[in-house]
This record gives C-alpha cells, structure tokens and sequence, in this order.
C-alpha cells in the first residue's frame, strides 16, 4: 500500500510540514533572542501546530457534511420506524420504501459516510509521519534502526538534515520525538553521536503529562458536545447508551492511559485537534440552528398567508364556486321555472291583434291607428311569450290526469 499512500498522503503531510517550518524558522530568524530556530522546539511545535490547522482547514467541508449527515439520521429516524412497524413482514417492500424515503428526503448514505472515510487516512497519516522522525525500536513504525542510522535517515520530504533539527529540538527541555515510556538506549537519537545526554526521564513527564491531560479533558467535552445535539429517541437506544459511555468517558480515559506511549509531538498534534474540533462544533451547531429558525420562520409566514383573515368568510378551494345571476342548467329537472316574459296584446273586437295584422304590438297608452276600434284599459290582456320546459311539463301532467 505504500505505493498510494506515500504519494497522496504521507509526502503531502510531510511537505506541509516543511512549508510552516521553514516559514517560522525565517521569522525566528528574525528575533535574536532565537539561537537556532532550525532547531528550536517551540518553532517546531508551532510547525505542527499550523500543519493540524492547515489539515483541519481543507477537511472543514468533509466535517461539516458528516454533522449534517448525522442530523438528518436523527431526523428520520420516526419516519424510518414507521416503516419497519409497516412492512416488518415484507423485506423486500421494505427496502423499497426506505429508498423512497431517502430519495424524497435528499439523504445519500454514501456521501454521508464520505466525510469521515477522508478524514481518517489523513490523520492517520499525520500520526505516521510524526513518529516516523524517530525510527529505533520496532513499535509505532519503528524500522529497529540504530541512533546514528536514525539521525542520517531523510522522512518523506525532510532530509537527513530536517530530521536531525527535529530530533535535536526541545519542548521546556524535552525531545518533541520522546514519549515517557521509551527506553533509555532510545534517548541516545537525541543527541550528537557520543555526546552526553541534555535531559531526562522526568523532562519527559513535565512536559507529556499536562499535555495529556488537556488532551483526554477536550476529548471529554467535543463528546458532550456532540451527544448534547442527540435527539431523544436516538439517545435512549440501548446500542447509542454504550456508545454515548464511551465516548464521554472511555476515551478520555484511554488517552490517559496510551499516553504515556505517545511521542511528544503526537501530544501536541491531539490537543490542537481537539481543540478546534471543539470550536469548530459550535460554530456549525449554532449556524445550523439559525439555520432551522430560519426555516422554521419561513414555514410559518406561509402559514399565516394561507390562513383566512379576520372577519371573512373562508372559502373552500376544492367546491366550485357558482357565479351570481347566471342561468342554471336544469338538465331536465322538473320544478325549476325560466322567468317569463309578458306581451301585451289588444283585442280590436274581430279576433286578431294588432300584432297578428302588421307583426308589431301596440304600446301601452298608445293612439288607435286609423279604422281600428279603442279598447279600454281593461280590455288589454297579457299572456306568457315563453315558459320553461319544467313548467310545461307540469302542465301536461296536470291535463292527463284530468
């Protein structure tokens, strides 16, 4: 496997690395109470430091992916019981649903379990490099080399130079490539061949111990953190109870344990990356919530603008809606009478009206023409000019039954 993780993850790592350490040996350089800051530990530990901020920069996207990936479990994990309750008999209705779900959702599994397959080759490869400076022994990448081959053996990107500059800086007097449980015959890596050693075991300890402790309390407090944001369903799941216990204080716990197997440098990589995990929790926890009372608003304006004002009539969209004044259509339907139209129409005394003579009826008040008989006001009569079909089939009805 060396051949794909030395070109895509180990040189990577090492070549950042060597960018923030040149970078802060030039300003060291600057000050004069820096002697060698090729050398000088708190240049390196700074090295470190910006290669874990640089790391983290690039994988906050990836991060911030896996929270929302974790939220949006949670937030169908009801709609996902619901379905199980239904087809708990039928496997393959089951799947089937779930997809649909997903789909409708916008939930890929996949590209939610993206993030966390990036992040851990990277770190495991920051791991790999630090211990990699310092390769006597046979554990944590350890190749059983001796002191002097270590000192003249280049690690990735650092030559045989770079490694020698790392294995000769301090933190407050401790070897940033020392861990406290590592053999005295170890510690001669540390030194110039036969040179006189320039710390001891307890430099070791001033130094790891704090940093350890720091390491497993931020450890404790990004899993409080994170289970805070845990719905109540999930947290009551007897598998999530366990995993919730370890989390808080296993791990921690372990930290304190293993660290004692742990190169200074390791140390200092995990409470860096502890510490902006914490930060960076909070910053996208309270921008998802402003998030969500974002939706939450806008959910409720659409709600409000659907709902009826005050003092009218709702109407419902899904009955039609009857204009006024317009004919209804009977369709047949007996009892439903067409208003009627009255014509007035003058007897002249022979039978016939005016309107039968010359096809026009006379006004109301109007002059008799020349040679026609006037009639008196009550001579006029009137009858219908047209009646609905209902009321004529009425009137037939009415003649039958006579």
């Amino acid at each position: 496997m060396s051949f794909i993780t030395d070109p895509l993850v180990y040189y990577p790592i090492s070549g950042i690395l060597w960018f923030w350490h040149k970078i802060f040996a030039f300003l060291g350089g600057l000050l004069p109470w820096v002697g060698d800051p090729e050398s000088n530990g708190i240049i390196w530990a700074m090295s470190v430091i910006f290669l874990v901020v640089t790391l983290r920069i690039m994988l906050f996207w990836p991060a911030a992916k896996q929270i929302r990936f974790s939220r949006k479990m949670q937030e169908m994990q009801p709609k996902m019981k619901e379905l199980q309750k239904r087809y708990k008999n039928d496997r393959e209705k089951l799947m089937t649903e779930q997809r649909k779900l997903q789909k409708a959702e916008g939930f890929n599994p996949l590209l939610g379990c993206l993030p966390m397959f990036i992040q851990i080759p990277v770190f495991l490869g920051l791991f790999h490099v630090l211990r990699s400076f310092n390769r006597m022994g046979t554990s944590f990448n350890g190749l059983g080399m001796t002191a002097e081959e270590t000192r003249n053996t280049g690690n990735y990107v650092f030559n045989a130079e770079g490694v020698q500059s790392f294995l000769d800086a301090r933190l407050f007097g401790a070897p940033l490539s020392s861990f406290i449980s590592q053999p005295v015959e170890q510690f001669q890596a540390f030194v110039e061949p036969g040179a006189m050693l320039d710390f001891a075991r307890w430099n070791i300890i001033v130094v790891a111990v704090p940093l350890m402790i720091v390491s497993a309390v931020t450890t404790h407090f990004n899993a409080r953190v994170s289970l805070s944001r845990q719905s109540p369903e999930a947290a009551a799941n007897p598998q999530a109870k366990i995993m919730n216990q370890l989390m808080l204080w296993a791990f921690p716990i372990g930290i304190l344990v293993t660290g004692a197997f742990w190169p200074m440098a390791i140390l200092v990589y995990m409470v860096t990356n502890n510490l902006w995990t914490l930060a960076q929790q909070y910053y996208l926890y309270e921008k998802m919530a402003k998030e969500d009372d974002a939706a939450a608003l806008v959910r409720r304006e659409e709600q409000k603008s659907l709902a009826p004002k005050v003092g009218v009539k709702p109407v419902n969209p899904k009955k039609g809606r009857r204009s006024v004044g317009a004919p209804t259509s009977s369709g047949g339907g007996a009892g439903v009478e067409a208003p009627t139209a009255t014509v007035t129409v003058q007897d002249d005394g022979d039978g016939r009206s005016p309107a039968s003579s010359s096809g026009k009826a006379a006004a109301p008040g109007a002059k008799p023409r020349p040679g026609q008989k006037p009639q008196p006001p009550g001579g006029q009569r009137s009858r219908p000019a047209q009646k609905a079909s209902g009321s004529k089939s009425k009137s037939k009805k009415k003649k039958k039954k006579r």
